[in-house]
């Protein structure tokens, strides 16, 4: 019976398989066996066990990383001045140059027996998360030598005489590290990568050694203007077989002193207007002997592998820490101008279209502090989800723009002045870079996150796209024949979940115990679970290949993923703080937000699928009532933006980590405004209900002079009306050289 199955079923459908499916290519394959699986998979299973990631509990820091993160990041924050190092400067001022080196800002990863501070992934990411509060310069240069580039490849598959040379000196700023990546026509396809190296005999320290004489051209690399190692990425090939029969031995990574003869740094870029350090490099017929490849001779040709294996981990902690930190400072400072700034006699934030936006954006934070610290978390652990490394990279910088955007309309003019007393605009000038770097979002949501995560999900697809590319068509068939009844068995309870809860809209799934009132919403994620399994296993059945050309298809159900895996990070982190009935209107508000995003992006998948009759066949499935879910209402809005305008420890627990500002800057002026508003609130509506609405001098005095309020009220009063007059004031300069001169307070 097996053998007639296999002959007659499997056989065939193996050829089938064969057509139908595209061939993986090497760099494609190394990408997707890079990092691992996790709750992405659990996701795209139909039914999450939520114990799996419940139980991790929060992230934590020891008490040497709590010190670290009070002590010398907090001095360094105190010693940044970011207007002078944006618009100044152009630079980083040399004493914060040599703080960074001192205090092994650039060895957090690097282990403590290579001299380095050997921090967990969760301390990474709150040091840079602060320091991108206070300047996204500095954030940016402490940020790179700690995520991808030579630090990590080496602890990871360096020679043990590498670490012991180079680790120590990386961690102490001895040596100044970049990573030579992006060619000037490859970009992010590194299959189109230009540079190249030959295997050859050239001469170092004197003698004829074994090595590779080495082209390229890199560009738009972050540090190359002030590094000293530059870990290189290129093609290498092996003409005269001095290695072995092949002649294309694929990607390699070496690294290489910035001094070599034949290697020219050029000129600096400005992106955006950011001052990190940032610029092309040429490498001219550039002898590198073998030992300088990361790992030894025995590395040739694993460099795309090792490269994917490195962002795996550090797209999950760099940019999302960034992006995070932008949107908590965000909703800290925008909630307190829309206290203190007034119009008509009572605070903007009082108005129901500053509301919404203040709403979105204290949303916007939680998730994605949510999201962080979830993944964080993971990695603490050792993990290294590839997929949700590259949810958080796209959806991170995407929430920062969001998030900017309507602080810039919130503060309306005192965000488009620049000058000193201006917190948002530099921000708002670097979300682009974000968004282009590590991987371009366009790119990532298109083609990596479902591209990847429904193959490297998948409990059987991946082995039986392998088992179609084994070159043994007898030992490929055994593995398909093996792997399809558990295959169908999936697609039968697949189905079964997916129309059940879709035609019973998730009442019925289940949630685990001790949630409370959050439990409707893990019945939902559940729902949309199971739907979204459902939806992939009919996308990739009926277009095969053709998926992979399908971007919108393809970007719209790793929407599907992505939200559910912020959603769930979000019901995570509210059950890790103690479920607190303070931040419930948060929770209310975001997963609101995320399942209507949900439910737009599934709907669209089904009017756009190529194949209409499996596109109206879906929809009628698992979405036949159509939306379902309601965005939050008013009253919720109205609740989030409140939590953003009064203290309290919800909106201190919100914006944990921001830099609060040195005396008498933009930040700090407008913590005090903020402070003295809230303190004199009372007093304030003693004058409200006397007639008197507007916070100046004369309506102090007026009331005063009635008695509404006592002379210490009075005096808080003014104190607070000055306070505000301060916080509202915008930077004026010379009419000839505004970024020259040093900045004067509109008066």
């Amino acid at each position: 019976m097996s053998d007639l199955r296999k002959k007659w079923f499997t056989g065939p459908l193996l050829n089938l398989i064969k057509k139908v499916l595209p061939p993986i290519s090497e760099t494609e394959r190394e990408a997707m066996e890079a990092g691992e699986v996790w709750w992405d998979a659990e996701l795209l299973s139909g039914k999450p066990n939520w114990d799996e990631l419940l139980s991790m509990g929060p992230p934590k820091l020891t008490e040497e990383e709590q010190a670290f993160l009070d002590g010398p990041t907090e001095e360094l924050c105190q010693m940044v001045d970011d207007w002078q190092i944006s618009f100044e400067d152009r630079d980083i001022p040399d004493e914060v140059w040599e703080f960074l080196k001192k205090e092994r800002f650039f060895g957090i990863i690097i282990p403590r027996e290579y001299g380095g501070l050997g921090f967990s992934p969760t301390a990474h990411a709150e040091i840079v998360t602060k320091i991108s509060t206070r300047s996204t310069t500095v954030g940016v240069t402490v940020m790179v030598p700690n995520s991808l580039g030579p630090g990590e490849l080496l602890m990871a598959h360096g020679t043990e005489e590498q670490k012991d040379y180079f680790l120590p000196r990386l961690a102490d700023g001895r040596e100044l590290p970049c990573f030579g990546l992006t060619g000037v026509e490859a970009g992010s396809d590194a299959a189109s990568m230009t540079d190249r190296g030959v295997v050859c005999y050239g001469e170092y320290n004197g003698e004829k050694t074994l090595g590779m004489r080495v082209n390229w051209h890199k560009r738009y690399i972050t540090l190359a203007p002030v590094a000293t190692i530059l870990g290189l990425a290129f093609k290498l090939y092996d003409p005269d077989h001095l290695l072995g029969d092949e002649e294309e031995l694929g990607i390699t990574v070496a690294l290489v002193p910035t001094d070599t003869e034949g290697v020219t740094i050029g000129q600096r870029h400005l992106p955006a207007m950011q001052a990190f350090q940032n610029g092309p490099n040429w490498g001219k017929d550039v002898f590198i002997p073998m030992e300088w490849i990361i790992g030894g001779q025995e590395n040739v040709g694993r460099g795309w592998h090792m490269l994917m294996s490195a962002l795996a981990a550090g797209r999950g902690i760099s940019l999302p820490s960034l992006s995070t930190g932008g949107a908590k400072m965000s909703a800290r400072l925008t909630g307190a101008y829309a206290r203190v700034r007034e119009q008509f006699g009572i605070p903007i934030g009082k108005f129901e279209g500053v509301q919404h936006r203040l709403a979105e954006i204290a949303s916007i934070a939680y998730v994605l502090d949510s999201a962080h610290k979830t993944t964080t978390r993971a990695l603490d652990e050792g993990l290294k989800p590839a997929v949700v490394s590259a949810i958080m990279k796209a959806h991170a910088t995407y929430g920062l723009r969001n998030a900017i955007n309507d602080a810039m309309d919130i503060h309306a003019g005192k965000a488009i002045m620049d000058g000193p007393l201006n917190y948002i605009g530099n921000v708002y000038r670097a979300v682009p870079v974000a968004i282009t770097v590590e991987g371009a979002n366009i790119l990532t949501r298109s083609l990596m996150i479902f591209g990847q995560g429904a193959i490297r999900c998948h409990p059987y697809l991946l082995d039986e796209m392998l088992a179609a590319e084994n070159e043994d068509t007898e030992a490929g068939t055994e593995e398909l024949d093996e792997l399809l009844p558990k295959h169908a068995w999936f697609q039968v309870k697949t189905l079964a979940r997916g129309f059940f809860h879709g035609w019973t809209v998730g009442l019925f799934a289940s949630s685990p115990r001790g949630v409370g009132a959050a439990a409707k919403y893990y019945r939902q994620l559940n729902r949309y679970s199971a739907i979204l399994t459902l939806a992939t296993e009919i996308s990739l059945m009926s277009l095969g290949g053709e998926l992979k050309r399908k971007e919108l298809i393809s970007a719209r159900l790793g929407d599907v993923l992505s939200q559910l895996y912020l959603l769930s990070s979000t019901l995570k982190r509210f059950k890790d703080d103690g479920s607190p009935e303070a931040d419930r209107p948060l929770l209310e508000f975001s997963m609101r937000a995320g399942l209507h995003k949900i439910e737009v992006s599934l709907m669209e998948v089904y009017q756009n699928f190529p194949r209409r009759f499996l596109g109206h066949l879906m929809h009628f499935l698992t979405m036949p009532w159509g939306h379902s879910v309601h965005t939050a209402s008013d009253r919720q809005a109205r609740a989030c933006a409140e939590l953003l305008m009064e203290p309290s420890e919800t909106r201190d627990r919100l914006t944990r980590g921001v830099f609060l500002g040195n005396p008498g800057d933009g930040v700090d002026i407008m913590e005090q405004a903020f402070n003295k508003v809230c303190a004199t609130q009372e007093a304030r509506d003693k004058m409200k209900k006397a007639g008197l609405r507007q916070l100046n001098a004369d309506c102090i005095d007026k009331a005063l002079e009635k008695k509404v309020i006592s002379e210490e009220e009075a005096s808080a009063l003014q104190e607070a009306a000055e306070a505000v007059n301060l916080a509202i004031q915008v930077d004026h300069f010379d009419h000839l050289s505004p970024c020259g001169d040093k900045a004067k307070h509109e008066e």
